[in-house]
C-alpha cells in the first residue's frame, strides 16, 4: 500500500484514487451555508428569534407562524418572515427539517419569483439552507424549486445569483435531478456566472457546473454554452485562487469529444503544460491526467503537447510527483514519444 496515498480526495462521495489528489483544501467551496450576510432587523425582531432558537417549544410554534406570515398580504410580514425562517435554517440544522414538516417550502419557492429583489434573495437563501438538509432535497425539487431557482440566477442579485448556484448544486446531489436541472436552462447561465460572476459566484459556479456535468448531456450543453474559454483562462490565471477547480471541472469534461476541440481550440495546452512546470503537485497532477485523456486517441493532439515542450516537465514529474502523478507523466511520455506512423488510422478526434 502506498503511504502517501492512503488518502484519497473526495469530493461530495467522488473518490479522485486516479488523480491522486490529496491537498487537505477542498478544490470547491462549500456551499455549506448562507454566506449572504446578516439583514439588519428590528431588535424586537432579533429577541424573538433569539427567543425561538433556544427554546424547542417556542421554535415549533414560532416557525408555524413564520410559514403562516409567507401568505400574509403585507410585502414586510413577507419579508420578515422569510429572514427569519432563512436565519433559523442556516444557524440550527434540526430547524431545517422542522421548516420543510411545517410547509415553508412551497411559499418559499413563490417567493424566489417575486420581483422584489429582496423578498427574493431571502427565498432563495432560505431554499438553500433547507436543502443542505438530505431529506429535504427530494421535497424541493418535487415542490418545483428548479426553475424558479433558475430564473433567480437569471435575473436575481449578485447574492441570489450565488445562493441559486448553491441550492442547485444541493438539489444536483440527488442523482435524477442532474438532467432536470440541466434541461431547465441552467447550464448557460451557470457558465455566465463563472465567466463573469465575483470570486464566490465563480467558485459557486464551478462547484454546480462539476457536479451537474458528471452527466453527458450537461457536459455537451457547458461546451456549446462556451465554458473552455473561462476554464482556460482562469487556469492560466495562478493569482486567481481558481486553477484547482477550473481543471476539476474540466476534468469531468474532457471524456467527450466536443470539449476535447473546444479546449484545443481556446489554446488549453499550452496552459496545460505550464500548469506541469509551475503549478503545486495537485495542478500538475490534474493537467497530466487531463493531457493524457486528450492525447490518448489522438495524434494530432500528441502533436501539439510535445510542439508545447511537454515532455521535460513531464519527466520532471515523473521523478519527483506523487506515485500516481509519476504514472500518469509516464503514460503520457510514452504517447507523445511514439513515432507517428506507429498509428494507422486516425482517430475521430483527428478529422
Amino acid at each position: 500500500m502506498e503511504t502517501e496515498n492512503a488518502v484519497n480526495y473526495k469530493f461530495m462521495g467522488r473518490s479522485f484514487n486516479d488523480l491522486s489528489i490529496n491537498d487537505d483544501s477542498s478544490a470547491f467551496s462549500d456551499c455549506n451555508s448562507d454566506r449572504s450576510g446578516e439583514f439588519s432587523t428590528a431588535s424586537s425582531q432579533s429577541r424573538r428569534l433569539f427567543l425561538a432558537c433556544t427554546n424547542s417549544d417556542n421554535s415549533d410554534e414560532f416557525i408555524r407562524q413564520l410559514v403562516s406570515d409567507l401568505g400574509s398580504c403585507s410585502i414586510d410580514e413577507q419579508k420578515n418572515a422569510a429572514l427569519e425562517l432563512r436565519l433559523l435554517a442556516k444557524n440550527k440544522p434540526e430547524n431545517r427539517i422542522k421548516i420543510a414538516k411545517a410547509g415553508a417550502i412551497k411559499p418559499l419557492i413563490s417567493l424566489i419569483t417575486s420581483t422584489d429583489p429582496y423578498l427574493q434573495e431571502n427565498g432563495v437563501t432560505a431554499i438553500l439552507n433547507l436543502s443542505l438538509c438530505d431529506e429535504n432535497k427530494e421535497l424541493i425539487a418535487s415542490s418545483g424549486a428548479i426553475k424558479p431557482l433558475v430564473r433567480a440566477l437569471r435575473t436575481g442579485t449578485s447574492t441570489s445569483k450565488e445562493n441559486a448556484a448553491c441550492a442547485l448544486l444541493r438539489l444536483s446531489q440527488v442523482e435524477e435531478n442532474k438532467v432536470a436541472i440541466g434541461r431547465s436552462g441552467a447550464i448557460p447561465l451557470l457558465v455566465n456566472l463563472l465567466e463573469n460572476g465575483g470570486i464566490r459566484g465563480k467558485k459557486d459556479a464551478s462547484t454546480a457546473l462539476y457536479s451537474l456535468c458528471t452527466v453527458k448531456e450537461n457536459k455537451i450543453k457547458a461546451v456549446e454554452a462556451g465554458i473552455m474559454k473561462p476554464l482556460v483562462e482562469l487556469m492560466a490565471d495562478f493569482g486567481s485562487n481558481m486553477v484547482d477547480k477550473s481543471a476539476f471541472v474540466l476534468s469531468v469534461l474532457v471524456s467527450v469529444p466536443e470539449a476535447k476541440t473546444a479546449l484545443v481550440d481556446e489554446g488549453g495546452i499550452p496552459v496545460l503544460v505550464e500548469i506541469i512546470e509551475v503549478g503545486s503537485q495537485r495542478q500538475k497532477e490534474i493537467a497530466a491526467a487531463i493531457l493524457l485523456q486528450i492525447c490518448e486517441d489522438s495524434v494530432v493532439y500528441r502533436t501539439k503537447v510535445a510542439r508545447e515542450g511537454a515532455i521535460p516537465p513531464l519527466v520532471a514529474l515523473s521523478q519527483s510527483g506523487t506515485n500516481r502523478a509519476k504514472q500518469k507523466a509516464e503514460k503520457l511520455i510514452e504517447l507523445l514519444r511514439q513515432p507517428r506512423s506507429a498509428n494507422a488510422a486516425a482517430s475521430p478526434s483527428d478529422l
